[in-house]
């Protein structure tokens, strides 16, 4: 697809500066784009790649001028670039309501209007879906659950029964919402399995990643909240309540029982333990590993996990542990108390 610049302008509803007579084939990144493609800057710190860039035009912040090349100045260039990129690369996704023949849909389920049912997809005995919910192929959603309106499940997505989803939950391929906890009692060196009786509970704007698992409670609710976004293969135990806002990226895992505040970043790898409570705005580092209470505010890192401030002082004083030992060992011979079998 081509567009020109006034075209472009609009669709980003933009403000031009400058003009090119360019009929724009494509939307590519400062480095790899040429004189057909637009291109962005996100802040001022990408100027220097901008100048060098071949690209014919920029999308860029508002209150930026490049006076040697056409721009278009929007609010949020990078939200404003994916839209340009998805139009003209012909992305866009366009829905098709309707229940595909091969979906099995319990005939006590109540279907929101405008579902897109896939092939395959399962709905099970009284589960209710809100408006305009899509289930991609081989999507599983179990007994008496309850999704709000735009709830997006890919292939393969298993919602267990009596899970619950706000309105715009985004869940990637083969996630599992609402499985069993992991609870069991040892009586006699046998794992007795303690029932798991609750459910989950995922707010409103919630995006899971694919292979994530989310444990429902032991009687009451896992819940997840508004505007949290977990990235693919992380682990949530039962009974954990996740306050709004919070990111937790790939392989994180996080033991049962646990709470965190509003707005907690928790990187990659990172492993929490059970019944934790971690404050509002805590970043925890990656592999790091958690064995404590963690105030608002705070910045931990390292296993066990404490301040990074501490953790850093630490890692300086190990690389210098060598050159200590050696000053240690010459002063100790200066000194006359060498080991005798040195």
């Amino acid at each position: 697809m081509e567009a020109s610049f006034e075209e472009i302008a609009s669709w980003v509803q933009g403000t031009r500066r400058g003009t090119t007579s360019t009929r724009f084939s494509g939307a590519r990144s400062l480095e790899m784009a040429g004189p057909a493609d637009i291109s962005f800057l996100e802040n001022a710190k990408s100027l220097k790649s901008a100048e060098k860039s071949r690209a014919g035009a920029l999308i860029v912040p508002e209150g930026i001028e490049l006076a040697e090349r056409p721009t278009i100045a929007v609010k949020d260039p990078l939200s404003a670039f994916c839209e340009l990129v998805k139009k003209l690369r012909g992305l866009e996704e366009k829905r098709t309501p309707g229940i595909h023949p091969t979906a099995i849909i319990h005939p006590t389920a109540k279907m929101g209007a405008e579902c897109e049912i896939h092939p395959y997809a399962v709905v099970g005995e009284n589960a209710v879906l809100g408006d305009r919910c899509t289930l991609h192929p081989h999507a599983v959603v179990g007994k008496n659950c309850m999704l709000g309106n735009d709830v997006t499940l890919y292939a393969g997505v298993v919602l267990y029964p009596r899970t619950v989803l706000g309105h715009r939950v985004t869940i990637h391929a083969h996630a599992v919402i609402g499985a069993d906890g992991f609870g069991y009692r040892n009586d006699k060196g046998i794992h007795n399995k303690v029932q798991q009786l609750g459910i989950a509970i995922l707010e409103d704007d919630v995006e899971i990643g694919a292979c994530t698992t989310i444990d429902r409670a032991t009687f009451e609710e896992t819940r997840i909240g508004k505007g949290s976004k977990i990235d693919n293969l992380v682990q949530i135990g039962h009974n954990c309540k996740l306050g709004p806002g919070n990111l937790i990226v790939s392989q994180a895992g996080i033991a049962g029982s646990t709470t965190t505040g509003s707005h907690v970043v928790i990187a990659g790898q990172a492993g929490l333990a059970d019944h934790l409570t971690i404050g509002n705005q805590v970043v925890i580092g990656a592999r790091s590993g958690v064995m404590r209470d963690v105030p608002d505010g705070e910045k931990i890192l390292g296993a066990p996990a404490r301040p990074v401030h501490e953790f850093k002082r630490m890692i300086i004083c190990l690389e210098r542990l060598p050159e200590t030992i050696r000053q240690v060992r010459t002063l100790a011979k200066m000194a006359g108390l060498a080991e005798k079998n040195e």
